[in-house]
């Protein structure tokens, strides 16, 4: 396993980068199959999921649309337990079906108030599509219907994940190392 410093950190190699491509190729044959008559609209949580986002949707076969959403909870290496909607959404979700794209759901809190900010607009359905879940972190009851993996609750960067707004542009996903 190689380590890369990142600031003041040092990570080591967990997840390599051809495991990522093959789970992430893994849900897009789902969700190509689930919603091959609906045309959804992704919608991509950003910073973080836009490298999952891009390999993802590059294996969607199906018509679909995509949009962005900028939230953020994040400061360092923990919550702020604050959530921030930087960037909106401007589509009219009305009776469409949407897929949120996220790259990591942790307490579920950030996931629990974008699912009640998009309930409002009356959207036929909404799933959710997660490259990493932390099932021992969750504090929110949630239907997460595509993860490509569960994880302990470990600090992560890379495949764009970030430590301090660094490493996200790392192939392979590396874990926090505690430091003697």
């Amino acid at each position: 396993m190689s380590r890369v410093r990142i600031k003041d950190k040092t990570f080591e190699t967990s997840i390599p980068e051809a495991e990522i491509k093959a789970r992430v190729k893994e849900l897009a044959i789902r969700l190509n199959k689930d919603f091959a008559d609906k045309n959804p609209l992704f919608l991509t949580v950003l910073n973080g999921s836009f490298i999952f986002a891009a390999d993802l949707l590059r294996e969607i076969t199906i018509p679909c649309e995509v949009s962005f959403v900028k939230l953020s909870s994040y400061e360092g290496i923990l919550s702020t337990g604050k959530i921030k909607e930087v960037l909106g959404l401007n589509e009219d979700i009305t009776g469409r079906t949407v897929v949120i794209v996220e790259d990591i759901v942790d307490t579920g809190r950030t996931m629990r108030q974008m699912l009640d900010s998009l309930k409002v607009r009356r959207p036929a359905s909404i799933q959710i599509c997660t490259l990493f879940v932390k099932p021992d972190k969750l504090e929110e009851p949630l239907d997460i219907d595509y993860v490509a993996f569960s994880i302990p609750n470990d600090f992560i960067v890379g495949y764009g994940l970030d430590y301090d707004q660094q490493g996200r542009n790392l192939k392979e996903i590396y874990t926090l190392v505690e430091e003697d």
